[in-house]
């Protein structure tokens, strides 16, 4: 499935349906008069969250959504039926912001929540409403109300509880597979990951979701490599596992140049709690770890974990780590 986190569309709420012009003309009824019907409300646009999406891609395909209108009155003071509602279905995580790309309408954080986006016209009242003693056969019906129309953007940030940044081939998406059953694409080569991948580690008992982003360069927010784009769905991460390659020349300006792109991105975001662990370790001697490690605690300000995912040392430790951040 294809991954899309950023989508615009265009909404509509069905127009309310047309009020009745009618008299009553039953051959044995002595008095008429008028018997218009109301026009039936139009239907809403309303936005619910799926907890089984994990991407925007059908909104690349169709960008304009409209309600049903509501059914016009009819004689015999027959009111229309209102307008079916329009259900749009979002993964849980998006966020429906205004045309401007600022003004967050809202945030859709759980299953089921619900958000009606635009609201229907009112239906048009027919003639017998506008019945009075002094008027008592009007010769008109209201038209019914125009829906609410609007363009929107959706934005999907993932929930996760622990986001993997690093440098590309750090070994997030090895770390990933090495903890959960995601299966992300893995190669020798930088940028192999080109979109987040999520997978459930079981932590002694407790699931765990993970959230694995493409790396980042120095540079990244200024458009290099893959951008910071991607940074938005680690932001909902209550911590941060920070990710350096051990057979790194400098380990210390690895994880210098992360700090830096994480900090021109948000203040917010770099001020989460981070875990730092240097993985790779079973590519290097144990006094080539030794002499890294203290490099990368002296530059971190933080013991470091000596980790390989690809060899599974360290990681039970590593995930023990960060149980006390979700608490």
């Amino acid at each position: 499935m294809k991954f899309l986190d950023e989508a615009k569309i265009y909404i509509k709420a069905g127009d309310g349906g047309n009020g009745a012009k009618s008299f009553r003309r039953e051959k044995f009824i002595e008095f008429g008069g008028p018997d218009g019907g109301n026009g039936g409300a139009g239907g809403d646009v309303v936005f619910v969250a799926q907890d089984n999406l994990n991407t925007l891609i059908d909104f690349r395909y169709q960008q304009h959504f409209k309600a049903e209108k509501g059914h016009p009155g009819a004689g015999a003071n027959r009111t229309g039926a209102k307008g079916e509602d329009l259900i749009i279905k979002v993964p849980v995580g998006t966020q429906i912001v205004a045309e401007d790309g600022k003004t967050v309408l809202i945030d859709m954080l759980e299953v089921g929540q619900t958000f009606t986006a635009a609201r229907g016209g009112r239906g048009g009242r027919g003639n017998n409403f506008f019945k009075t003693s002094t008027n008592q056969a009007p010769e008109f019906a209201e038209e019914g109300g125009e829906g609410e129309e609007l363009w929107v953007w959706l934005r999907l940030k993932l929930i996760a509880d622990v986001g993997f940044v690093g440098l590309p081939n750090a070994g997030k998406s090895t770390l990933l597979t090495a903890l959960t059953r995601a299966r992300p694409k893995i190669a020798d080569y930088p940028f192999t990951t080109i979109h987040p991948n999520l997978g459930v580690a079981d932590v002694d008992g407790r699931d765990v979701i993970l959230a694995d982003i493409p790396g980042l360069i120095e540079g990244a927010h200024e458009g290099t490599g893959l951008g910071i784009h991607f940074l938005k769905h680690v932001e909902r991460c209550r911590v941060l596992i920070h990710l350096i390659d051990a057979t790194a020349e400098k380990v210390g300006e690895s994880y210098k140049t992360i700090r830096k792109e994480l900090e021109a991105y948000s203040p917010e975001l770099a001020a989460k709690p981070e875990i730092v662990a240097l993985n790779k370790c079973d590519s290097l001697t144990p006094e080539e770890i030794k002499k890294k490690m203290t490099s990368l605690k002296r530059v971190a300000k933080k013991t470091p974990f000596a980790i390989s995912a690809v060899a599974h040392q360290g990681t039970k430790e590593l995930m023990r780590a960060v149980i006390p951040y979700l608490k």
